[in-house]
């Protein structure tokens, strides 16, 4: 492990841990790799999604590369050898106000390895928001919560906080054991996930502060049914604002995960995340539910085939929809059709008009004519 204790510049540990920061996708779903970063110069500027959608420039980075956990699928996991550092929270306040002033970002997203504990850790972390709330920042703030961390730490992270997350990493206990073997996953993760579902509820205190997670894709051997099992659970009994999903790269990992005899590539593995932010969509935006999702055989899915075309091949007798007449919910199965192309469809109802073609909708492009047959005029 190589140490930089006295890096004296900020830039030089920014540059490091921003760089480390790329294996902490959550928000960043949607954006491609080589567009995470603003430019050369301003490598902790990401663009990332929010919760409620948009997306914003955030200055994204770690308090530290420095973490005594060992997570098999990590490339920062301890015992590897590589340049690590720590940034102060008062040297990381005065970076990010700079940039902030600058109209560079709009606000903060704040992860790290552990430093000693997870205790210390949030101790760091926390103290970095509360010197921008000093300072009368009153903008975004995501902090994320380390596991492990007391319940004290975790209830002055979403006192300080606009969105907090805990990573969940994977779906279920059996599946988390084969990943790392000095976290807990029942006291390190779910038990914080429940408790900031209850800090932040309906009528709570803190209400209006989000909760996300994440899970890694692909480095345990999980199927996705068992992951979109776990996500309705967040959303449905939690309450979560939002899921995320990162691809697990090979070669990143030890040699004997899961995830590198599996037998899929980088790419497949990518695409598996991109079908699981489809069927997020479908769950949150489309009405659709857990026991809905069509699987392949081995209980994943399609790797060609996404999950709303695939459920409406396998119901054939749902078809077609009559466009003139169809309720919102069934116009959300027809694929092709988003949420903005049903509301219009809606409207032009509502003001008496006749729809006689995919063509009055807008742009006839490749979206639109999936959905020629599935509908009826």
């Amino acid at each position: 492990m190589t140490w930089i204790h006295k890096a004296p510049d900020t830039r030089r540990k920014l540059s490091i841990l921003s760089k480390d920061s790329q294996y902490d996708l959550a928000c960043s779903c949607g954006v491609r790799d080589d567009h995470r970063r603003r430019s050369q110069e301003d490598k902790w500027v990401y663009p990332v999604a929010l919760p409620r959608g948009g997306r914003v420039f955030l200055f994204k980075t770690l308090m530290s590369n420095v973490c005594t956990n060992d997570c098999r699928y990590c490339p920062l996991r301890k015992g590897l050898d590589q340049p690590r550092c720590t940034i102060e929270p008062e040297e990381l306040s005065r970076a990010f106000m700079r940039y902030y002033k600058a109209g560079k970002v709009m606000g903060l997203f704040l992860t790290s390895g552990v430093i000693r504990d997870p205790d210390t850790t949030m101790e760091r972390i926390n103290r970095t928001a509360a010197i921008l709330r000093r300072q009368q920042f009153k903008g975004y703030v995501h902090l994320k919560v380390i596991p492990g961390a007391s319940d004290t730490a975790i209830e002055d992270a979403v006192s300080l906080a606009s969105a907090v997350s805990v990573n969940i990493e994977t779906a279920g206990e059996r599946h988390f054991r084969t990943l790392t073997r000095s976290k807990d996953y029942l006291r390190g993760i779910i038990r914080p996930i429940t408790l900031i579902s209850s800090l932040t509820s309906k009528g709570s205190r803190y209400r209006g502060v989000k909760q996300t997670t994440q899970f890694v894709v692909g480095a345990a051997d999980e199927t996705d049914e068992e992951i979109v099992k776990y996500m309705w659970g967040l959303y449905r009994r939690l309450g979560l604002s939002r899921v995320y999903f990162s691809a697990y790269q090979r070669g990143l990992g030890e040699p004997d995960l899961p995830g590198e005899r599996s037998g899929l590539t980088n790419a497949d593995i990518l695409t598996r995340e991109h079908r699981l932010y489809q069927v997020d969509w479908l769950i949150r935006r489309y009405g659709f539910t857990e026991d809905e999702i069509p699987y392949e055989e081995n209980h994943n899915l399609s790797l060609s085939v996404d999950p709303k075309e695939l459920w409406a091949r396998r119901h054939p007798d749902f078809f077609p929809v009559d466009i003139n007449r169809a309720d919102r919910h069934a116009l959300l199965r027809v694929p092709g059709f988003g949420p903005l192309t049903v509301k219009s469809i809606l409207e032009r109802r509502t003001d008496g008009q006749r729809i006689r073609s995919i063509g009055e909708l807008g742009s006839h492009g490749k979206r639109l004519r999936r959905a020629e047959r599935y509908v009826r005029f």
